[in-house]
């Protein structure tokens, strides 16, 4: 195949592709919610990953208002403007700062509800988690900058702009190192500000949460709108300080709620009764203040200064002024967020680790997370079934299995009920086992195990059976990271490699482990001890470093396994374990992650590593290619070939049927290489921004997971596996098909129709008429004609009911849905076109291609034992019904006409011909003035006999042969009727 030139393609030339998303859609992560006191249905919600939605009634329904406008699906806080509703703003950046954070992109804002939206500056600030709006001026709004989370910066702090985000002043900068968290102003005297100041830096091994009062951390106050501020102090903690949230009702504008991160005993909810002068400890509950760093949310009731809600690993509420709290029930646990209505304080929002849910009753119930397609997935693994899933483990919500399309006609609860839980947790990665897609290996923070479809049950076969809580890596024989890696060899599907620093090996799926490698890390010192810090202990394994975290074999040669770990460093054995050399570039830069790695399936020689290094505050993208194992590299993303250079990289993967062509996934979606990385171009179209975590190449799709919207699949890359010099420079072009499956199924859910996707490419618009035919293998029979011209009205079957194609340059998909025509008038609902060799035909003015492709029966019917000769024997049967369906109805039509001729003809004959055609109707059309169970005519009979024929892939039984030839009889008798009468009737019929 011809390679393209270096320079970037035409993407025009693929255009016409597109993503869609198979879900799941149960929520991710929202840290950020909003409604409008007088819309009580409407509400705004921000996910970490996810992007900004909307619902208008309650939560039934949520829709995204964010895509095609925001740089970035991370979203830290929504506001709308009390005095103009339709003014919303939204700083992006959640302050959940946990591994897989993301970094914000400043500020957006809408002035018509979230139909459209402006950046309006602040780019550099980080993760903005708090804003507030004048309630008397939507122009002037506060937004509270934490900061860039991985390094110091001096964008961080107050911002205050008073012209709608045309300008911002810095109105608090503390240090490069202390950013602002809580933000609130008090009700009635919009001048009046406190911000709550709060040092968060993550490094790979540990979280940075406070610091002392005297360096800056704790809480402010401004009451000439920002232009001064007072460090307030009296009652409140000194020393170590870490998150504080802020809130006031404006039942008590006086009244200022602080929950506060602290040292024991000073840790809890604070509260000052006169405006911040002086503060009392109410309650040091541990409960309220568990993992501060990623919680700490307090929000009051607007009615009533004495009910106030506490947002941490529960949901609780006091009555009493946050003497006392009591827990509340919530859809899902760790929770962060909340809007309450001051019109009606029964109905508010509420968001967690599962999404958001509205409430009409108080918390009585609350609207389903099951509609909201955010989930935050870490890998792409793929079984062999037929349709395929993909499975991974989901943040907050456990590891799960997704089908590419319906594996059933239909599901009785919905789509949702082809999801399965199986092996690991959150974390994943969940690995389907090849051959046996009942079998699923999963991880569950250094946890292996195996789920078994057939009995329902997770054995577990812990490598050294340490619990990692709690614990300091170095404490450790195994430093076993949350998302532990799991590869199975290629070369045999009983061999699995699971890693810490170590590499460990099993054939019998955990039952016995052998370790293969010596400690594959760089374990830096100061990077092995207890994570959290200065304040609180935060030990999950997240920031377990000097770990392995991608391990592959090449699917080339056995034995040739490439791994990488969090902390840098490149091995290779080419011995299966025996010996390992550290083939790490010298020229990056130490500490990074190795978040994957891409065995070339093309050369055993060659390998991709992807490296992410942004969290050591280094955004720049690593994607390193070596053809001679390790022995030198090439960096094939240097900020200026495609892939910006403050972007991050997340995967690589080389197409597995043209060497050189490769996906990447990034920070902010997709991007493919035509030249083996030398020049880089997005493959976006329609992917909204969203971190892709993984891809996969499968049975001619892509399939990624991402960081905030699930899992997505580009259906059929043949376009762009056919993209050559010469298809590049031509003016008109039909690409190669690619074989089709015959499969039936519901489309409820959002599943595309099955069929053969046709592709074809117009370098410009035709004067003429543009015409794709579906021909049999030999070229002489047309299936089906799919023009650009309008078919009219009564247009040859075979293009009836078939899509109006366009014209536009560009290219274009067309679906043909594996069917010959129906029956007239409609042409639709055909019979599926039997297993075989079929022809696509492009036909523009004086240019025609064709190109052959197979049509391929559902794997599963056949291992069911339905047999080629029984498909064909079925299409011929239908395709005889199809055509007694047209005949019958024709004869109906011909009916009608000759009756409407003799309306106004008198006399014998006539009378008699009228009597004879109304007798005749009656045998041919159902009677349509019968309202109770008519009795079915010829019409409907012959279709009843079609709706058993065509329902499913199978042997026909006798039955259908027997009934076919009794209404063939029938419809013969009756055409033979018509023609009797109108013999007999003569000039006076017609």
């Amino acid at each position: 195949m011809t390679a393209l030139p270096a320079a970037p393609v035409d993407p025009a030339l693929f255009g016409g592709l597109s993503y869609r998303s198979i879900g799941p859609s149960q929520g991710g992560r929202v840290t950020a919610v909003e409604g409008i006191p007088d819309q009580p249905s409407t509400f705004y919600m921000g996910a970490t990953g996810g992007g900004v939605w909307k619902t208008t009634d309650y939560g039934a329904n949520w829709t995204n208002i964010s895509d095609g406008f925001f740089k970035t699906g991370a979203i830290g806080a929504i506001r709308a403007a009390p005095s103009d509703p339709d003014v919303v703003y939204v700083g992006t950046g959640s302050t959940g700062l946990r591994s897989n954070v993301i970094l914000g992109h400043g500020m957006y804002k809408s002035t018509n509800a979230g139909k459209t939206w402006t950046h309006i500056g602040l780019d550099g600030v980080g993760q903005i988690g708090r804003m507030a709006v004048d309630p008397n001026d939507p122009d002037t709004v506060y937004a509270a900058a934490v900061g860039n989370p991985f390094g110091p910066s001096p964008d961080r702090g107050v911002y205050k702009t008073t012209d709608g985000g045309k300008s911002w002043k810095h109105a608090l900068s503390i240090s490069p190192e202390i950013g602002v968290y809580g933000l609130v102003v008090e009700p009635g005297k919009p001048d009046v500000v406190y911000a709550s100041a709060w040092r968060a830096e993550r490094k790979p091994w540990t979280i940075i949460s406070g610091t002392t009062v005297d360096d800056g951390a704790g809480i402010y106050k401004s009451t000439d709108g920002g232009n001064t501020w007072t460090h307030l102090s009296r009652g409140l903690p000194t020393g170590l300080v870490g998150k504080i949230d802020l809130s006031i009702s404006p039942d008590n504008p006086k009244r200022v709620y602080a929950l506060v991160e602290a040292p024991e005993p000073k840790e809890g909810l604070y509260r000052s009764d006169d405006a911040g002068a002086t503060w009392s400890l109410m309650n040091g509950d541990n409960d309220l203040s568990r993992r501060p760093f990623y919680y700490t949310g307090i929000e009051a009731d607007p009615t009533d200064a004495d009910t106030v809600y506490v947002l941490n690993e529960d949901f609780f509420r006091s009555t009493d002024g946050g003497k006392t709290f009591k827990k509340r029930n919530t859809p899902h646990g760790d929770n962060h967020d909340m809007w309450i209505n001051p019109n009606n304080p029964s109905i508010y929002i509420e968001s967690n680790d599962g999404g958001a849910n509205v409430t009409q009753n108080d918390g009585q119930t609350w609207s389903s997370q099951h509609n909201q397609p955010t989930a935050e997935m870490y890998s792409a693994d793929l079984n062999d079934a037929f349709p395929y899933s993909v499975c991974s483990g989901q943040q907050d919500d456990g590891a799960i299995c997704v089908p590419n399309l319906p594996p059933g006609k239909h599901a009785a609860a919905g789509p949702t009920a082809w999801w399965q839980s199986v092996a690991g947790c959150e974390t994943g990665p969940a690995v389907p086992k090849p051959g046996e897609p009942n079998i699923v290996y999963g991880n569950c923070k250094g946890e292996f195990s195996v789920y078994d479809f057939n009995t329902g049950q997770e054995r577990n076969y812990w490598v050294g059976a340490y619990s990692m809580y709690g614990h300091a890596p170095s404490d450790l024989p195994n430093r076993f990271q949350r998302t532990s890696p799991i590869e199975i060899s290629p070369h045999d599907p009983g061999t699995v490699y699971f890693g810490s620093q170590y590499l460990y090996r099993t054939t019998n799926d955990g039952a016995q482990w052998e370790r293969i490698s010596p400690d594959l890390t760089a374990t830096p010192p100061g990077t092995q001890g207890i994570s959290g810090e200065p304040i609180t202990r935060d030990i999950t394994g997240e920031e377990f470093y000097s770990t392995l975290y991608a391990i592959e074999e090449s699917p080339l040669k056995r034995g040739l396994i490439w791994v990488g770990s969090n902390d840098g460093p490149f091995h290779l054995t080419r011995n299966g374990g025996k010996s390992w050399s550290d083939v790490t570039p010298d020229s990056l830069p130490p500490g990074g992650r190795v978040q994957n790695i891409e065995p070339s399936p093309h050369d055993p020689g060659t390998a991709y590593y992807v490296t992410y290094r942004y969290l050591l505050d280094d955004f720049h993208p690593y994607i390193y290619r070596t053809k001679d194992y390790g022995k030198s590299w090439t960096l094939l993303t240097d900020g200026s070939n495609g892939i910006p250079a403050d972007e991050p990289t997340r995967v690589v993967r080389e197409d597995p049927t043209r060497e050189g062509l490769l996906y990447a996934g990034t920070e902010h979606g997709v991007y493919v290489s035509f030249d083996d990385g030398a020049n880089w171009q997005p493959l976006q179209l329609n992917l909204p921004d969203v971190v892709v975590t993984d891809i996969q190449v499968y049975q001619g799709d892509l399939v990624l997971s991402t960081m905030g919207r699930g899992f997505w699949v580009l259906d059929d890359l043949s376009p762009v596996r056919q993209l050559t010099r010469q298809v590049a420079a031509a003016q008109r072009h039909l690409f190669a098909p690619a074989d089709a499956y015959r499969m039936r199924y519901s489309t409820s859910g959002g599943y595309p129709a099955a069929g053969a996707l046709i592709d074809y490419y117009l370098a410009d618009k035709p004067a003429g008429e543009v015409r794709l035919e579906i021909l049999d293998g030999s070229g002489n029979y047309v299936v089906r004609i799919f023009s650009s011209q309008p078919a009219g009205d009564d247009p040859p079957l075979e293009r009836a009911g078939t899509a109006q194609i366009p014209t536009t340059p560009g290219m274009h998909r067309i679906r043909w849905d594996l069917r010959y025509h129906g029956a007239w008038p409609s042409g639709t609902s055909g019979p599926f076109a039997p297993p075989g060799t079929y022809q696509a035909r492009l036909t523009v003015g004086g240019f025609t291609q064709t190109h052959k492709f197979q049509v391929l029966e559902d794997p599963r019917v056949l291992a069911a034992g339905t047999r080629q000769v029984d498909l064909r024997k079925q299409w011929e049967l239908n395709r005889q019904i199809v055509n007694a369906i047209s005949e019958s109805r024709q004869l109906a039509k011909r009916i009608d006409q000759v009756q409407a001729n003799l309306e106004d003809k008198s006399g014998p004959n006539a009378e008699r011909a009228r009597q004879r055609l109304a007798d005749l109707e009656a045998i041919v059309v159902t009677d349509p003035n019968e309202p109770s169970y008519p009795q079915r005519m010829l019409i409907d009979q012959i279709g009843y006999l079609y709706g058993m024929t065509n329902a499913a892939d199978q042997q026909l039984g006798q039955d259908a042969f027997v009934r076919y030839g009794q209404v063939r009889d029938q419809l013969d008798a009756a055409l033979a009727g018509l023609k009797d009468i109108l013999d007999e009737c003569g000039e006076v019929c017609s």
